[in-house]
């Protein structure tokens, strides 16, 4: 994370994808595997608070990888039977999930908060008339309950890929093959999955990132589905139009008249910041048995994409709490014209029941 990450991340956002965080979870993975070995070690010596993350990558510059030092710290204290048979990847990569399986269920905390005042909003909302806007020009006639179920919709779609989500374990060896485990390394690899309450998969996943590329893809959605709101937030609140409003609107070092909807736009800045970072994680190029370069990318992402993308959920959640809806101002707004499909075309539809039959399904939806 950078020097401005309290501004875009939450704090219990930032300490899940922290250093900290990391260095526990590679610890983690090297006590799962001697315990899946069978190999005596001393516990003691896999307490965090003996080891320096930062120390330990820069340290780990040489190697590649701050796991090389980790391990060597950790022999010393809790003897040779650290690490054996695994290579650093098994360890940084069984990190990542973890790590991104803590994340995830604080980005679904916040998903939790703005699903929940999108559906407060449709529901108030559902037959407050407004003007359905296509190419930024007033189209036909609908209801903003109708546009808050449609945020809704989207959120929920973005819940949905991130509860599929799988956080498999990994542990190959030096070429992912598990030979140095002889004939009980699918064994260990299936109780050292079970210990971190990880996945066992099929053949180590060294260098076919599916899971790493489904989690960004999955983050990048949840992005898009908040920065969707936000957007529509910031047209919505523009002076011209003054549709909506946040509440404690952000103000302007030099212009005291502003009333800027802050969260929105930084929900947007986080969107646009996790879509750069998930596409490192989807556009590496992973050869052989072991990736140079493509792998050792994807950890300073994959704490970008968690974060950042838990900005955006995050950020909205905030602007929908607090978001107060002028429907006043949404009446007076709609143009004569908004009809003049029904009459150029002889239709009798009802477009404001329309659009709350779709508010209803929704909901429905949301309840369940």
């Amino acid at each position: 994370m950078t020097t401005f990450a309290g501004l875009f991340v939450p704090a219990a956002l930032r300490e899940t994808v922290s250093d900290a965080a990391w260095l526990r979870a590679m610890l983690r993975a090297e006590l799962a595997l001697a315990h899946a070995a069978g190999t005596e070690v001393d516990e003691t010596a896999f307490d965090a608070s003996h080891y320096d993350i930062a120390a330990l990558c820069e340290e780990g510059r040489a190697a590649g990888n701050p796991v090389e030092p980790l391990v060597r710290a950790l022999r010393a204290r809790a003897g040779d039977g650290v690490h054996r048979g695994a290579t650093s990847q098994d360890v940084l990569d069984t990190a990542a999930m973890l790590v991104a399986r803590d994340a995830v269920g604080a980005i679904l905390s916040e998903l939790d908060g703005a699903e929940a005042a999108c559906a407060r909003l449709a529901d108030t909302h559902r037959s407050a008339p407004m003007a359905a806007r296509t190419l930024l020009q007033q189209a036909v006639p609908t209801t903003f309950g109708y546009t808050a179920a449609r945020w809704l919709a989207g959120l929920l779609g973005a819940r949905t890929r991130l509860g599929a989500l799988r956080y498999p374990a990994q542990l190959g060896g030096a070429a992912g093959t598990l030979a140095a485990f002889g004939d009980r390394g699918l064994d260990i690899r299936s109780r050292f999955a079970a210990e971190l309450e990880l996945d066992d998969e099929l053949v180590p996943w060294h260098a076919e990132r599916s899971p790493v590329a489904a989690l960004a893809s999955a983050l990048d959605a949840a992005a898009r589905a908040a920065d969707k709101i936000a957007l529509d937030v910031v047209l919505l609140a523009q002076t011209e139009v003054g549709e909506v409003a946040e509440r404690a609107g952000g103000v302007s070092s030099a212009m005291p008249h502003k009333r800027n909807p802050a969260r929105a736009v930084r929900a947007r800045a986080c969107a646009r910041l996790t879509h750069a970072s998930a596409g490192v994680l989807t556009g590496g190029e992973h050869e052989l048995e072991r990736a140079a370069g493509a792998w050792h990318a994807e950890w300073p992402a994959l704490t970008s994409t968690l974060a950042y993308a838990g900005g955006a959920v995050a950020a909205v959640r905030e602007c929908l709490d607090g978001l107060e809806v002028d429907t006043e101002r949404m009446r007076a707004n709609m143009s004569d014209d908004l009809y003049a499909e029904q009459r150029s075309l002889g239709l009798d539809g009802d477009y404001l029941g329309a659009a709350e039959a779709f508010v209803d399904r929704v909901l429905d939806r949301y309840r369940t």
